[in-house]
């Protein structure tokens, strides 16, 4: 049966291709959407997943091809016209107005009035408090987005989607940010979307979550399908196979080196939270040179906010932060990237990269002392050899040093960021969720590089919502709940099970599988 005459498929794609200059983004392909089911599709960075769900929700124009709808040829010449079609996305990348509230970015564009005449904040205010309830987000409606923390705003992208009673909804990368609890909450809505014939397209790096998620799989790779079928015909290694060519799923084999002494130590840090309590709640922690430390916890642990306080981004916080067995005295950012310290911050958008500079500037943005002559003169050769160095450690996928970073994919922008933070030479390296946004085989080059750099004696302390990844990188693992630690345990004594219930402590108990994620009902 052609996709034309079958009633389960809602949209196909058919010969699509997308040429940028310099560079083919997708090279003629089909692909269907099919009503009432989970439709993945998967591929590492710059495999062009972004490029052809851009497409579809009308950001994009193909160069050659065409949209089927009910089997008669669509223009979807902008997002507006993609709505009309019934058609909403999710990005990867945040599309809020820090400045509105959560109630006005969901509503932005399709606000609620009285007469049509004047916004009606009440009734929006309402309509937003029932989405967030279905997703169990907390916050009030009236919050400023610019207040929540990044996964909190993925959150309120996926309201605004809903609240369009979209007929087919594009998910890219909506868990990248979320804890565990929340993937089992947004796996629930899907469920009930999909139960109700709605069409969800799918992207995500987590392949065992597409496993469980998926009712349909389709594979790209540099810009072409390798790969189309039912999800119950494939598994892990046959999704890795059709992405990279290779069933290894290595992400981060063990360098085996001896660790050596105390590298950094925060002793008792506090950080007051606003309304009361602690963001921060006494927490000393240590990490000896060569070794690497995951934190783990549920969104609003305090783990991003230790990591702003150890880089001097909190005065307000108290504690004490050793490095090298020396009193770091110094309260801002500056002060401790001179002294050691580099942070990966885990919004890479907004605090990594400033995206209208190219990618040797955003490369050596915190270490331009190192290429300048008598502290004025910019070495402009000596730039280009250090950012080509580590471009080509971490396997950046880009086409020029000069090119302006936002044309990269969002894995390669993260490993930018990575390459700004080592090209400070650190003692110690903060990565806050290091791997959002970064495929299979991008994360395995990440891993590399930091079990390398442990292995030279830079000491690795990082956050992460991904329980699998905690596990395999960790030499020791931290867990965090409500602003304190609830548990530390070298990796030879943890068990998935025990570094789960830890992070749930002073929370409502959630029934869990034993990787710590609720089944999808």
């Amino acid at each position: 049966m052609s996709a034309s005459s079958n009633p389960d498929i809602v949209l196909s794609v058919r010969g699509a291709t997308k040429v940028y200059p310099g560079t083919q983004a997708l090279k003629g392909v089909d692909f269907d959407v099919r009503r009432g089911a989970v439709n993945v599709l998967v591929g590492e960075n710059g495999a062009g997943k972004s490029t052809l769900m851009k497409i579809i929700a009308g950001v994009e124009q193909p160069t050659e091809g065409q949209i089927l709808m009910g089997g008669e040829p669509v223009t979807l010449s902008d997002t507006a016209a993609a709505a009309k079609h019934g058609i909403g996305i999710v990005f990867q990348e945040l599309n809020l107005f820090p400045n509105m509230t959560i109630a006005e970015n969901i509503f932005i564009g399709r606000e609620k009035t009285r007469g049509g005449i004047d916004i009606d904040a009440k009734a929006q205010n309402a309509e937003a408090a029932k989405l967030l309830k279905r997703l169990e987000h907390a916050n009030d409606p009236a919050t400023p987005v610019g207040d929540l923390r990044i996964g909190e705003q993925q959150i309120v992208e996926i309201a605004k989607v809903l609240a369009q009673d979209a007929r087919i909804i594009i998910m890219d990368e909506p868990t990248s940010a979320l804890s565990a609890a929340e993937v089992d909450i947004l796996f629930r809505v899907i469920g009930e979307l999909r139960a109700q014939g709605v069409a969800i397209v799918y992207i995500s790096h987590r392949l065992e979550e597409l496993v469980r998620i998926g009712d349909y799989i389709t594979v790209l790779r540099d810009g072409r399908i390798t790969g189309s079928r039912p999800m119950g015909e494939v598994d892990v290694p046959w999704i890795v196979r059709a992405m990279i060519g290779s069933a290894s799923k290595d992400f981060a084999k063990t360098i085996h080196h001896d660790y050596g002494p105390e590298l950094l130590t925060v002793e008792d840090m506090t950080l007051p939270r606003k309304g009361g309590g602690f963001a921060v709640d006494h927490v000393s922690l240590s990490l000896k040179s060569g070794e690497i430390v995951g934190i783990y916890g549920l969104m609003g642990a305090g783990r991003s906010e230790l990591f702003d306080c150890i880089m001097g981004r909190m005065p307000e916080a108290k504690g004490r932060v050793t490095l090298a067995g020396q009193e770091l005295t110094e309260r801002s950012i500056h002060g401790r990237i001179k002294r050691g310290i580099a942070l990966i911050p885990e919004d890479r958008k907004a605090e990594g990269l400033v995206q209208i500079l190219s990618v040797a500037e955003n490369m050596t943005m915190s270490s331009l002392a190192a290429f300048t002559r008598a502290g004025i003169h910019l070495d402009v050769a000596k730039e280009k050899r250090g950012v080509a160095e580590f471009v080509k450690k971490l396997a950046v996928k880009v086409a020029s040093l000069d090119a302006p970073v936002s044309s990269l994919s969002g894995g390669n922008q993260q490993k930018i960021v990575i390459g700004k933070a080592l090209m400070t030479g650190p003692k110690v390296l903060l990565m806050d969720e290091p791997s959002r946004g970064i495929d299979i085989g991008a994360k395995a080059e990440v891993f590399r590089v930091m079990r390398e750099l442990a292995a030279q004696g830079l000491g690795i302390l990082f956050v992460t919502s991904d329980l699998e990844e905690v596990m395999e990188l960790s030499d020791r693992i931290v867990v965090m709940s409500n602003g304190k630690i609830t548990g530390e345990m070298a990796r030879a004594e943890a068990a998935e099970e025990k570094v789960v219930a830890l992070s749930f402590l002073g929370h409502e108990p959630h029934k869990t599988t034993g990787s710590g994620r609720r089944e999808l009902q």
